[in-house]
């Protein structure tokens, strides 16, 4: 049985897609699914965001086919791990549920660099390109921190 993985930020086009592309590029298909989606409905069944594409492109990871969804509580259930980029994901994922086992698989995605710092991955939507180059290199030590875990694990 493959580990599922879930990335999640708020419109699902520009860091969880990233997210969702970084760490299927490093993880084994044949082990791991890898996906993502947004706490809001703003953008279901659009592509990410164009800059998110060329950062990605310019680091070998295509992300140009993955399309936006919203969280659903059916997903307590279908992942293993949930990773959050910011504390606001945290909380609005986290109210939807009472049940201990499913809010205990939700992350903090920089809590993989920085433990217990309750850090957010800044939304680059209104910024410049600078912005997703500095979300890609988070995503990525994060991701290769997610990785050594898993493997652990494994």
């Amino acid at each position: 049985m493959k580990t599922k993985i879930l990335m999640v930020c708020l419109g699902n086009i520009c860091r969880s897609p990233l997210a969702e592309g970084i760490l299927k590029s490093k993880l084994d298909p044949d082990k791991y699914i890898v996906e993502s989606c947004g706490t809001s409905n703003y953008h279901i069944g659009s592509k990410p965001d164009k800059r998110s594409i060329n950062i990605g492109i310019k680091y070998g990871i295509d992300i140009s086919n993955q399309r936006a969804a919203q969280f659903s509580i059916d997903d307590f259930e279908k992942y293993d791990y949930i990773y959050v980029m910011d504390n606001a994901n945290y909380k609005d994922i986290t109210q939807l549920s009472d049940d201990i086992k499913n809010r205990n698989k939700v992350k903090l995605i920089l809590e993989e660099l920085h433990p217990n710092d309750h850090l957010d991955v800044p939304d680059p939507y209104y910024g410049g390109e600078q912005g997703f180059e500095d979300v890609y290199q988070m995503l990525n030590k994060a991701c290769n921190n997610i990785v050594i875990k898993l493997e652990k694990l494994s």
